[in-house]
């Protein structure tokens, strides 16, 4: 205690203060002990707040990037939210769903049905008492899991009887659908009409459809798989 209280403060002062003149900056080496001190305490506060701004700044980041998917966030949870709210009654359409594709596969024809399904549609006309000028089945259409059959037709006939064919091609077990039907009264290169018995003709475009046995599905995945390779080329 007695040696502080004859500190001189001045003189302690006027030291320290002095250490800081005329330093040569290009010589650190050589300062005396309170300027290096002083600078090396500069230079490590410099270092922990720039580290601190830089962590500060990440963190700002991830923190405004979080922010942005809240909004996204919110709203999956409430669609998740109400899909298990309505879980039971989603299962129960899911079921109702493969139920009804089960029944439309079950009226598609295999490969092998398929001849017995264009007599099919042949014997619906002859039956009406129609005259077949056309029956010719075309080129089969591959898609993903089935196969469409086009069939062009031109039949003759009464009206009524055409109408009655038609009839009884939607209520075949199988799945027939006509498309571009055209029924006009036969005439001759004047345009005049020829059948004195009111017969018109129809022409129309039958289509019918075949599920694809698993070797055939397996080639078309086989064939999509090739022409994505070959678009990402």
């Amino acid at each position: 205690m007695a040696d502080l209280k004859n500190m001189d403060l001045n003189a302690w002062f006027a030291d320290f203060s002095s250490q800081f003149q005329n330093l040569d900056p290009k010589k650190p080496g050589q300062w005396p002990p309170a300027p290096k001190i002083f600078a090396y305490l500069m230079v490590v506060i410099l270092v922990v707040v720039a580290s601190w701004f830089a962590l500060l700044s990440d963190v700002n980041d991830q923190l405004e990037a979080e922010k942005a998917r809240e909004p996204q966030l919110k709203e999956d949870y409430r669609g998740k939210l109400a899909q298990a709210v309505n879980l039971p009654e989603l299962r129960k359409q899911k079921s109702q769903v493969e139920e009804y594709v089960l029944q439309l596969e079950k009226q598609l024809p295999g490969k092998a049905e398929m001849d017995a399904l264009l007599s099919d549609i042949n014997q619906a006309g002859l039956g009406r008492g129609l005259q077949f000028e056309l029956f010719r089945p075309g080129q089969i259409v591959m898609k993903d899991y089935y196969a469409e059959q086009p069939i062009s037709l031109k039949v003759s006939g009464r009206y009524h009887d055409i109408g009655s064919f038609t009839a009884d091609v939607s209520n075949l077990s199988r799945i027939v659908t006509l498309h571009d039907l055209n029924i006009q009264a036969p005439t001759n290169n004047s345009n005049v009409k020829v059948d004195p018995n009111g017969n018109l003709t129809m022409e129309a475009i039958a289509r019918t459809y075949r599920y694809l046995d698993p070797a055939e599905v397996e080639e078309q995945k086989r064939v999509a798989r090739e022409a994505a390779a070959g678009k990402r080329k």
